[in-house]
């Protein structure tokens, strides 16, 4: 029996620009096409980030709505997911977008230090964005960067902040977080079944 795969696209992520590479996708219009060639070649989930006229991160609504439109009407069946990730964007900002209803938004449960930077996601920042995507029907992507994360999302399935099923995204090989071992994997696994 053939287990079915799930494919999930970051088209364009949120530090890439354009010096990095000309074919990183920063426009809308890209952004849109980009996605439509993935859904054409299988994927299934659309990662979503926007990006200001400069380049760098947004959260502007505008934008989510624009590039969340534009990916309906040319990848009908996609599963829209918009990131709550805080690349350089306040925790007020982080959220503003939810009540658009994507299907789906990345939630890390934790905070970990980045090669050059620490992810802060305080615990008043989850559980604001975890209400926040209850309120709206959205069902959080919990990111796992580090251990201790996910001892935080099983403890907010007991709490009520996340619903079961939970969707869980292990991310490892981001240097100063989880290596990529398959043991750890592993672990990880065992650790959300029990």
């Amino acid at each position: 029996m053939k287990k079915p795969c799930i494919l999930c696209v970051a088209i364009t992520g949120s530090l890439p620009t354009k010096a990095d590479n000309p074919a990183v996708p920063i426009s809308l219009q890209e952004q849109i096409e980009s996605t439509q060639s993935a859904f054409e070649a299988g994927a299934t989930i659309a990662h979503c980030h926007v990006r200001n006229d400069d380049e760098s991160p947004s959260s502007d609504p505008e934008k989510f709505l624009r590039l969340m439109e534009g990916i309906k009407k040319t990848c009908p069946d996609m599963i829209i997911q918009f990131s709550t990730g805080g690349r350089g964007r306040s925790h007020e900002e982080r959220g503003q977008m939810l009540f658009l209803k994507p299907d789906m938004a990345s939630l890390a449960t934790g905070s970990v230090n980045f090669p050059t930077s620490i992810y802060e996601n305080p615990p008043s920042l989850i559980n604001d964005l975890a209400n926040s995507m209850q309120n709206h029907s959205i069902k959080p992507e919990v990111e796992i960067f580090d251990l201790a994360m996910l001892y935080n999302a099983i403890q907010m399935v007991k709490d009520g902040l996340l619903l079961e099923p939970v969707h869980v995204q292990f991310v490892f090989g981001i240097r100063n977080a989880l290596p990529a071992k398959k043991n750890i994997l592993e672990f990880q696994i065992d650790e959300l079944k029990k």
